[in-house]
């Protein structure tokens, strides 16, 4: 009898799923138009000024990058104001996330705390690190339940999970819940605060995690550029805390992690506000487009949560994955959350008002498509 290949944390883990292609779609059913509406990416493209500054770095994709990343980690430094001492860039924020497990946690010793129905890629690093992982149910209204996830901590975890705005609800913590919960954990704990989708919140009580270093040492945050400036092809993020973390990251981190492209299009893209704003203004037009869409199919038993991103979390009446595959026929991809363990909604990533109408017109048809068929 042959040993196994592999661990059972591996054998058992799901790898990440992401939102189809374009290209797939186009290649398995032949759809005119398709629009994706499946990975929460900016629907205005990239940020103009990081792609001026890519194309004068084609001619030198012969050299190999700065394994420093001297000049992205300085451009982060100035945006935020802080010691480049504390930052680390990564090949995506994915990477940075990748990158504290395998730094910060014993392999096949210490336990994690993630909270259920949040960013699917927490529990795939933990698990492959072979991680004890401790899920700890939401709150009402799928927000974190911040008081559980303290109370599942003990000697053994070694970092926790907090996506803020959160993947895929939307939903998000205040900023005194959120420094109640820093202030509370015992000094041994790393807290990586995701904030991904920073830059869409409109709450006027959020507060970036980067205003709580002061509450609680070992603070990881995260940002990337895949959102908001429309670089997710690139893959470029960084993270910020301690310096004493980052050292010991950057023993941990794969050399020529961030790509000779990124380096030049993070500075850019940082330094375009205006693309910012501009975004932004597009987001909220499309929430606007899209929930009065949804809310005239309440009597079709459709519903949403309260967003601060660039996605709404759709309730369906039926299996999200089967509206989902009604959809994709007529060219618009969503994206199932059954698993994140939410089979009956869908995750729909906001454009313009005329493609949240387009996306309205294909819910509506496969609403009644799988009324019929279920009928029948």
């Amino acid at each position: 009898m042959t040993s196994s290949l592999v661990g059972d944390h591996i054998e058992t883990l799901k790898p990440y799923v992401p939102g189809k292609p374009i290209e797939e779609l186009q290649r398995e059913l032949d759809v005119d138009n398709p629009i994706k509406l499946a990975s929460n990416e900016n629907p205005l493209g990239p940020s103009p000024k990081a792609v001026a500054a890519i194309n004068q770095k084609l001619h030198a994709l012969h050299y190999y990058p700065d394994g420093a990343a001297h000049r992205m980690v300085h451009a982060v430094a100035d945006f935020h104001d802080i010691d480049p001492a504390r930052i680390i860039t990564g090949n995506g924020s994915d990477e940075v996330l990748t990158t504290a497990v395998r730094t910060f946690c014993d392999y096949g010793a210490d336990s994690a705390v993630i909270s259920e129905h949040s960013f699917s890629a927490y529990g795939i690093r933990c698990q492959a690190h072979n991680l004890q992982i401790r899920w700890v149910p939401m709150a009402r209204g799928l927000n974190y339940d911040l008081d559980a996830m303290a109370e599942a901590v003990d000697e053994t975890t070694k970092i926790v999970f907090v996506a803020n705005p959160n993947n895929p609800t939307g939903t998000y913590v205040p900023a005194d819940r959120l420094r109640r919960f820093l202030a509370g954990l015992p000094d041994h704990v790393v807290v990586v605060v995701d904030e991904a989708y920073h830059q869409y919140v409109q709450a006027d009580d959020y507060q970036s995690a980067l205003e709580m270093r002061d509450v609680h040492d070992r603070l990881l945050v995260t940002r990337t550029l895949s959102k908001i400036y429309g670089m997710a092809g690139v893959r470029a993020g960084y993270g910020i805390a301690n310096p004493e973390m980052i050292d010991r990251m950057q023993r941990v981190r794969e050399p020529f992690n961030s790509n000779s492209l990124a380096q030049v299009a993070l500075p850019a893209a940082l330094e375009d506000q205006e693309f910012v704003r501009e975004s932004v203004e597009v987001n909220e037009a499309g929430r606007t487009a899209l929930e009065a869409g949804l809310s005239e199919l309440s009597e079709m038993g459709v519903g949403w949560v309260e967003s601060e991103t660039n996605f709404l979390l759709v309730k369906t009446p039926v299996e999200g994955k089967k509206i989902y595959d009604a959809m994709l026929h007529q060219g618009v991809i969503v994206r199932p959350t059954g698993g994140y363990g939410l089979p009956n909604y869908l995750r729909i990533s906001l454009a313009q008002p005329e493609k949240m109408k387009r996306c309205i017109r294909a819910l509506r048809s496969a609403l009644k498509e799988l009324a019929v068929t279920e009928e029948s």
